[in-house]
């Protein structure tokens, strides 16, 4: 079970690393919202609000210690004794 375990953590490490090494920038995009209808006769009816859009960027050490991560998490998978059940 470990030995699974640590194998699918190394593989995701060394897949986000590669996907870090790859796009320089992400940009989340939200759906716009709806306006909301008064509540009663009184209230101001509510301007929509432009959607913001998120930005990730990844620092330049983020691909290199994900993969470097990642390959030692996988090597070290290699020494963990099987379970037989």
């Amino acid at each position: 079970m470990w030995r699974a375990f640590f194998g699918a953590i190394g593989a995701a490490l060394l897949i986000l690393g590669g996907e870090c090494l790859v796009v320089e920038k992400a940009v989340f995009a939200n759906s716009p919202k709806k306006a909301a209808a008064p509540m009663s006769p009184f209230d101001d009816p509510q301007v929509p609000q432009p959607p913001v859009n998120r930005e990730l960027r990844p620092p330049e050490w983020a691909p290199w210690s994900l993969l470097s991560a990642g390959a030692v998490i996988v090597l070290y998978t290699f020494t963990l004794r099987r379970d037989h059940d």
